[in-house]
């Protein structure tokens, strides 16, 4: 199986550079990255499109395929920033933030360990399913757990493992 995993185009708290918990549609230039990307995967048939429940999300993943089949789960909602909500991105060390060995923790967050194997879970059902290519729609912090998932933990540092908006990666499952 091929799992194609795509990052939301650009939604507003990526445009401020800050952490956000609201669920924001996409920007203008969120709208262009992903009709863009629409271009480039238009040949590639997909079983089935699987997106967080946010808005960014579904609103990405309608606009770069047409399939018919589009669920949701919510494993693949992005890691919980807790109270850092509205904080510019510099409130912490991203490295520290992204570390998936780090002891620090920053307000009321999802620790790395079970935002994992939150995304984990869903990956090990995925594989029990009898699809050929599979779309997810999902979040930057997610692609990071699907990197640790497919490539392993490394050295525990996630903050460049992770995609930029509308941009995807092709894993085997």
């Amino acid at each position: 199986m091929k799992v194609y995993i795509i990052r939301h185009g650009q939604v507003p708290h990526n445009e401020k550079g800050i952490y956000d918990t609201i669920d924001e549609d996409l920007t203008e230039l969120g709208i262009k990255q992903a009709e863009e990307l629409k271009n480039k995967i238009k040949d590639i048939h997909f079983d089935i499109v699987i997106a967080s429940p946010l808005l960014r999300t579904t609103h990405t993943a309608r606009i770069i395929t047409s399939s018919d089949v589009l669920i949701t789960d919510d494993r693949l909602r992005e890691r919980s920033c807790g109270t850092l909500s509205g904080q510019p991105l510099e409130a912490t060390n991203r490295e520290e933030y992204w570390n998936y060995y780090s002891t620090v923790s920053y307000g009321i967050n999802e620790n790395m360990d079970d935002f994992f194997k939150r995304v984990f879970h869903f990956l090990d059902e995925l594989k029990t399913k009898k699809y050929q290519n599979v779309l997810i729609v999902a979040h930057s912090g997610v692609s990071k757990a699907f990197s640790a998932y497919f490539d392993g933990i490394q050295d525990g540092k996630f903050l460049n493992r992770g995609l930029k908006n509308c941009e995807m990666k092709i894993y085997d499952l």
